[in-house]
């Protein structure tokens, strides 16, 4: 199995990289502040402008080491990949099946229900752990009908309409789930491109951080991440992988934040606002983000279809290898990931 390495997240936006042998270096002002042997990351994330030396970017592409380009506030800028891994084969079979609008419809109507279903499972989580709540309750019944639904849709169109009732039921039953009564973290629904709140933003910063790293894992087993069955195509959209990261958003990012903000761990001032109400974390609240994020990443779970214990940071490289092996027909169906 793979192994799960570091992904480095450079934070400081004056951060200049460059590779020392094989060594790679994060300096500021000429002064070099951070080494770590190429050996031991399989990413690098960088939240500046300053970028890195053609020699780290040729050290990453002969490593396999994806290196992300984020602006100091988060929003993608760009990302450097060394030459196409995998089978050029196994491409093309995903290009045959998008083509088949059947096939193409089945595997955007199990990325949806599994969506469905995990939002389900994060509010009977909650339940559990915090008593019955009524309003919770309801929220669960009719999001379990429409992930039945979800099944059988005969076209996108309806696909989209039900994913978008599912999440407007969903994210109007989460202030219930966000027991830190501090007004920072009051919520009224999902806002983004800005966020206009403390958990928007939060919320946002993880889906980031996920589709860089479902993107890397798509491209490890040799899928072409920008060609989905469910996102439309757009030039430079990484659609497949957006199609994959909807299974993982309740269970992995939106579980996160809740913790972040329910235990604490952040607060009022690791937030500011930025013109026409844009909140962001401050730099202090993105490294307490960063490191709690990477320690998520090395809890174990036990996977749903494999059944054995894996850390979370490898699910979205197993659902990769599980979508290729469906494709290349070597299993009946795509099983995707469903939270218990």
């Amino acid at each position: 199995m793979k192994k799960l390495l570091n992904i480095l997240y450079v934070t400081n936006p004056q951060s200049y990289l460059y590779k020392d042998g094989l060594n790679i270096v994060v300096a500021v002002e000429q002064k070099d502040i951070f080494r770590v042997p190429v050996i031991n990351i399989e990413g690098i994330v960088t939240f500046g402008y300053l970028g890195c030396s053609p020699g780290l970017m040729k050290l990453c592409a002969d490593n396999k080491i994806s290196l992300c380009f984020l602006s100091p506030h988060g929003r993608f800028i760009g990302r450097f990949q060394g030459p196409q891994t995998g089978n050029v084969l196994l491409r093309k079979i995903q290009y045959e099946l998008y083509n088949n609008e059947d096939v193409s419809l089945h595997l955007a109507c199990i990325v949806i229900a599994s969506k469905i279903s995990n939002y389900r499972s994060l509010l009977q989580r909650h339940q559990r752990d915090h008593g019955q709540r009524e309003e919770i309750e309801n929220s669960i019944i009719r999001l379990r009908q429409l992930q039945r639904q979800a099944f059988k849709c005969v076209s996108k169109a309806d696909l989209l309409g039900i994913e978008g009732l599912a999440a407007k039921i969903y994210f109007g039953t989460l202030p219930h789930l966000i027991l830190n009564t501090e007004k920072t973290f009051n919520f009224s629904g999902r806002n983004k491109r800005p966020p206009k709140d403390a958990v928007n933003a939060l919320l946002s910063f993880a889906y980031s951080l996920l589709t860089n790293e479902v993107t890397a894992a798509l491209e490890t087993v040799g899928l072409d991440a920008y060609l989905g069955f469910y996102h439309t195509l757009r030039p430079g959209r990484t659609s497949l992988a957006l199609d994959m990261i909807e299974e993982f958003r309740a269970y992995i990012c939106d579980r996160f934040v809740l913790s972040l903000i329910n235990r604490k761990q952040l607060r009022s001032n690791h937030f500011f606002y930025q013109g026409e109400e844009a909140i962001q974390l401050t730099d202090d609240g993105r490294k307490i983000f960063l490191s709690a994020w990477q320690n998520r990443k090395k809890e174990e779970i036990t996977h749903p279809y494999l059944n054995e214990p894996v850390p979370l940071g490898l699910l979205p490289y197993l659902q990769a290898v599980l979508m290729s092996r469906h494709l290349r027909n070597q299993i009946d169906d795509y099983p995707p990931f469903i939270s218990k």
